[in-house]
């Protein structure tokens, strides 16, 4: 009698609804994916629902719709993964390939995350909090991401990109997730250790369970 059906079809999570995104590249040879980073995103921010983000992430968001758009014209970004407030997954990028979500970063002593990290946006405002549905959603995704890499990290995109960037902001429950995950609590320090390089943990070990771009 075969196992349960495995939740991937190459990097592409197969519970999420797929979108492709043209807005992706080659990871650099033999880079490890370690590092799931958490972003929130809302189109225009603080309204919820619409399907700008996947317009945005497509190359398809008209720029003339809302006032805001004038301020992001001719962006060209991306993310794995995309999670509404429902908790419904979306994917846009094949993990095996690097999706354009971090821009200039550093997590850990080392740059562009882009290349070696997944990630997933919230449907959400900085600084706002976040719904049950997408912690759940979010909890199930880390742990089928941990299951296929050797992932030894998770940071919000504060934490990598300081100064610069405050998603998800003090909304986001970090001590939720922790518990959801029951990860070993190193996955989740701080993003730059007190001097030098840290050298990465070991990978998370799951238990099974039934034009202008973020370079």
């Amino acid at each position: 009698m075969s196992g349960p059906h495995p939740p991937w079809d190459a990097g592409w999570y197969l519970p999420a609804r797929h979108l492709a995104s043209p807005n992706f590249g080659p990871r650099p040879a033999g880079a490890a994916i370690e590092l799931v980073l958490v972003h929130s995103i809302s189109l225009p921010p603080g309204r919820y629902g619409g399907d700008e983000v996947q317009r945005l992430f497509t190359n398809r968001l008209d720029w003339d719709a809302h006032p805001y758009f004038q301020q992001i014209r001719g962006l060209r970004v991306s993310a794995h993964f995309y999670v509404r407030r429902t908790g419904e997954l979306w994917q846009f990028v094949s993990c095996d390939d690097r999706a354009w979500h971090a821009g200039a970063s550093s997590w850990r002593g080392r740059a562009d995350c882009n290349d070696y990290s997944i990630g997933i946006e919230l449907e959400g405002l900085e600084g706002a909090t976040f719904e049950t549905a997408q912690y759940d959603a979010l909890a199930r995704l880390c742990d089928a991401l941990a299951s296929r890499y050797p992932l030894t990290g998770i940071a919000g995109h504060e934490h990598v990109a300081p100064g610069r960037k405050s998603d998800p902001g003090a909304g986001f429950d970090w001590p939720d997730l922790r518990a959801r995950l029951a990860w070993t609590p190193r996955v989740f320090v701080s993003a730059e250790p007190p001097a030098g390089r840290e050298e990465p943990g070991p990978a998370i070990t799951v238990t099974p369970t039934a034009d202008r771009r973020e370079t």
